[in-house]
């Protein structure tokens, strides 16, 4: 359900049934002149989509404003939105602490943006990464107060993680394509891959009339089709009906 649509009683449903709360997480940036500057983020918003009707989940308002950086062209003309990181961290804490206090408790941010090395991490995820954990641990110790973890009512805390229930699990983010896919679909900028997922997520969007190759990243874009989009679709959606509905 959209977030934005719910009454109160839905949402109070969504807490007491521990629905996935799902925040698209992206940016605006140039992907060459026959793809969408919303690529990174349209891509996650159409996969939650398509298990909005078989998952039971709350779909927050997708973020767009993340670090695109001026690494692949300069915004001139381009289209590129570059928020900084050090802009990004309070604004996700604040978002984060706000869906805490609500009471949900199942919160997960998927992105889709300089995530090949999302371990080490970039700007924007780490950015909510950090604000996740910086949001939990404060709102842990305003709701248990200071020495909540080394009360000895807490001595079934490592028990507790076995069975499921770890606050620090609360709020999660993930990249779209994990490395496991990554192995079997090209993981590129605005090339074969890019190209190829948003043909078969959102085919209105491509323009292929007027792809340029004339930058190398551009290249293998000519080589893109539907069934091949299709085929990281796919994987993508096994996986994040894993990570929502285990």
């Amino acid at each position: 359900m959209r977030y934005e649509l719910m009454l109160p009683s839905q949402i109070r449903t969504a807490i007491e049934e521990n629905w996935p709360v799902v925040l698209p997480l992206g940016v605006l940036e140039y992907h060459g002149e026959h793809l969408p500057v919303g690529l990174d983020t349209l891509v996650v918003i159409r996969c939650v989509e398509l298990l909005e009707d078989e998952i039971k989940m709350v779909i927050l308002p997708a973020f767009y404003y993340g670090a695109g950086s001026y690494f692949v062209e300069p915004p001139e003309g381009n289209g590129t939105v570059h928020v900084p990181s050090e802009a990004l961290l309070p604004f996700g804490k604040e978002l984060f602490t706000s869906l805490l206090r609500i009471g949900f408790r199942n919160i997960h941010g998927f992105i889709h943006h300089q995530t090949e090395n999302f371990v080490a991490g970039m700007p924007t995820d780490l950015s909510f990464k950090t604000a996740g954990r910086q949001a939990t641990f404060a709102f842990l110790e305003k709701s248990r107060g200071e020495g909540w973890w080394g009360d000895n009512k807490m001595k079934d805390y490592y028990q507790k993680h076995d069975e499921g229930d770890n606050p620090f699990n609360w709020i999660q983010v993930h990249p779209l394509m994990d490395d496991k896919i990554i192995e079997q679909f090209e993981f590129d900028h605005a090339g074969l891959g890019e190209t190829s997922l948003l043909m078969s997520l959102m085919p209105e969007t491509v323009k292929m009339e007027q792809l340029s190759t004339e930058k190398w990243y551009l290249e293998s874009a000519a080589d893109s089709t539907t069934a091949f989009g299709d085929m990281g679709r796919d994987l993508i959606l096994a996986r994040m009906r894993k990570i929502l509905n285990p």
